[in-house]
């Protein structure tokens, strides 16, 4: 996978990818909002087979740890040597990124620090992890999209190019990001559509009376409710206020006539 690449006035970010396993970035990055942004010229992906500058007959691209211990560990000659062959001289330095579960935990903020970026390279570990030499040679930041450990690292990279994908101008209306979850430090409001009763279980009357004004407060009491609930982790960088407090928080969502989704009654 290799986009072209789009004439040099154009306002584009490219990721280089370098992974063991580059088939497995043909079909998630073919649909849906990274296909448009790569239709669109905003985002270009070129992936990078590592095994390609592996030096024996083999391919290698694996060995054994110093000090012992089980499993394999990623050899530094074949991504060192893949990543300086691409990127040549390139200027200024693009940011380099291995993504590692030991490593910063990956937010919309650092989403939102990435998308202003020229060119992204982004490594994927596997087996017990990387030669530590690879980090020190190419000045790169290890990031984690979790507490929990995956196969490689293939699967979450495509989550840092989606999600710095879609932050790229042009990609997705701005009113659209700038009001989901994460985008002011809570998570987002809950959503309804059609039909107004479904089961027993009716949209929030707050929500069909027209009023903006009331409907803005009313979403961001439910933010700040589902905050408290569900990412309580979440309320330590949010200014507490009288109007974030958990009283008027409690009040605001009890304006709405029962809680989200369920009728009044309680029937």
């Amino acid at each position: 996978m290799n986009d072209p690449s789009p004439s040099t006035d154009a306002a584009h970010l490219r990721f280089d990818i370098f992974t063991i396993f580059p088939s497995m970035f043909t079909g998630p990055m073919d649909e849906s909002i990274v296909r448009r942004a790569r239709d669109r010229g905003v985002v270009s992906l070129h992936v990078h087979d590592i095994r390609s500058s592996a030096q024996d007959r083999h391919r290698s691209t694996d060995d054994t740890p110093y000090g012992g211990g089980s499993g394999m560990v990623m050899s530094a000659p074949p991504i060192i040597t893949a990543v300086e062959s691409t990127l040549e001289d390139d200027s200024p330095p693009p940011r380099v990124i291995i993504m590692s579960p030991a490593g910063r935990l990956f937010t919309q903020e650092l989403a939102r620090d990435l998308s202003g970026s020229r060119r992204v390279v982004i490594i994927c570990g596997h087996y017990e992890g990387i030669d530590d030499r690879v980090r020190s040679i190419l000045d790169a930041e290890e990031v984690s999209i979790g507490d929990y450990v995956l196969t490689g690292g293939e699967i979450p990279a495509m989550v840092v190019i989606d999600a710095v994908a879609r932050l790229l101008p042009g990609v997705i209306a701005d009113h659209s990001v700038t009001e989901e979850s994460h985008s002011h430090g809570l998570v987002e409001y809950p959503h309804y559509t059609r039909p107004a009763e479904y089961r027993g279980h009716t949209v929030p009357a707050i929500l069909l009376s027209g009023h903006h004004a009331n409907i803005a407060a009313w979403r961001k009491a439910e933010a700040l409710r589902r905050t408290r609930e569900r990412r309580p982790d979440l309320l330590t960088c949010f200014p507490v206020t009288p109007a974030t407090s958990t009283e008027q928080v409690d009040a605001a969502s009890a304006g709405s006539g029962g809680s989200p989704g369920i009728p009044a009654t309680g029937g």
